[in-house]
């Protein structure tokens, strides 16, 4: 039996002759059913995805350190860059020519003043020295003869025994006599000079450099310029600190009122200014080139540890000791051409950004500028922010 021959409502029908409906078409209405539940639930877990991204994305508040700023009493320094440098140094050349027969030191040690370095071969001047006294003792002679003469005729003028031009011509013999007992004398003290000279010393304390000639070798003593160099002593107890200051430095330190001359240096290798010292000169103009004075500074050195040539830091106290408050270097903060600091300000613990005029940098501490002041307060210690 067909469906289009049934009558009828197809509710009224028999169980039989309900039209059955393909199972597939079944399967894609569930599907469709189930598209709004998975919805839901990717919905769902969108949410709680984002809400977890947006809680990520907050960043904690920051840790602030809170301080004071510190009022104390310092003093400021400038700073020089300079090298050390002998306070005496000498070029030992000998002043007589002759063979070298000893030297008398090492290389390198410490020699003291009028100690013996080197020794040249003195015979050659023993001998000159003896015929210098020889000569001496020929014009001694002459001259006591010379002085008999003259007394004789002056015994003898009174009785008219002798004439007036004799007696002159004594008198002018004795004078002769007595010139060349000088010339003779002068001679033995040249000649003993120069066997003195023979024994080359320090002319002064400090360390010795090696020397130069060897013992068998000849020197030279020419007083033109042109004798050997022997070898060279800087003395090094006190020694200088040579360093050149630019000219706003300079009128810095000539317009203190309470200038100090107190210098401080540290070496290479060294945190601390260890060595201690005072500028002790200036010179006379500044250099027309580079536009910078040289200056110097008397450093102890009773060990002999500083060497000329050392380079050091130097600086150079500006003045005395005056009140300043000084802030962390943290603390100040660059906004394009200025310097702030974040203050702390009110119970609540609002902040605020404050300009300021930051100066030197004091231990890792700012110092604030016109005299040790901040420009922002000058009269309460507020709290900085770091």
């Amino acid at each position: 039996m067909y469906l289009s021959e049934l009558k009828g409502d197809p509710a009224e029908l028999p169980e039989m002759a309900q039209p059955s409906q393909p199972p597939r078409l079944t399967r894609k209405r569930a599907a469709y059913a189930a598209l709004p539940i998975a919805g839901l639930i990717l919905f769902g877990a969108y949410s709680l995805t984002s809400a977890d991204k947006a809680k990520a994305d907050v960043q904690p508040l920051p840790t602030v350190t809170v301080s004071q700023p510190i009022q104390t009493s310092i003093v400021e320094w400038d700073d020089y860059v300079g090298r050390f440098e002998a306070s005496q140094a000498v070029e030992i050349r000998p002043r007589v020519s002759g063979a070298l027969t000893g030297v008398h030191f090492k290389d390198g040690q410490i020699v003291r003043k009028g100690q013996l370095l080197f020794t040249i071969d003195a015979r050659p001047f023993a001998a000159s020295l003896a015929e210098a006294r020889a000569r001496a003792a020929n014009a001694a002679t002459a001259l006591s003869l010379a002085h008999a003469d003259l007394a004789r005729a002056n015994r003898l003028i009174a009785d008219q025994a002798v004439s007036a031009e004799e007696v002159d011509s004594l008198r002018a013999r004795v004078q002769s006599a007595e010139a060349s007992v000088a010339v003779a004398r002068a001679q033995v003290q040249a000649r003993r000079l120069d066997v003195e000279f023979t024994q080359v010393r320090a002319p002064i304390t400090g360390r010795v450099s090696d020397r130069r000639v060897d013992v068998g070798n000849l020197v030279s003593g020419d007083a033109a310029g042109s004798a050997s160099i022997l070898t060279t002593v800087n003395a090094l107890d006190p020694i200088y600190f040579s360093f050149d200051g630019s000219e706003a430095l300079y009128l810095k330190q000539r317009r203190q009122k309470d200038g100090s001359d107190h210098v401080e240096i540290r070496l290479q290798d060294e945190a601390g200014y260890r060595w201690k010292g005072k500028v002790d000169f200036t010179d006379n103009s500044l250099d027309n080139g580079s536009g910078t004075i040289r200056g110097r500074a008397v450093i102890d050195n009773p060990n002999y540890f500083l060497t000329p040539g050392m380079f050091g830091n130097m600086r150079l106290a500006a003045g005395g000791a005056h009140a300043a408050l000084l802030v962390p270097d943290a603390a100040v903060v660059s906004d394009q051409a200025r310097k702030i600091v974040y203050v702390v300000t009110g119970k609540d613990g609002s902040v605020e950004a404050r300009t300021v005029e930051a100066g030197a940098l004091v231990n890792g501490l700012h110092l604030g500028g016109g005299g040790g002041i901040w420009s922002y307060d000058r009269g309460s210690s507020p709290r900085i922010g770091l």
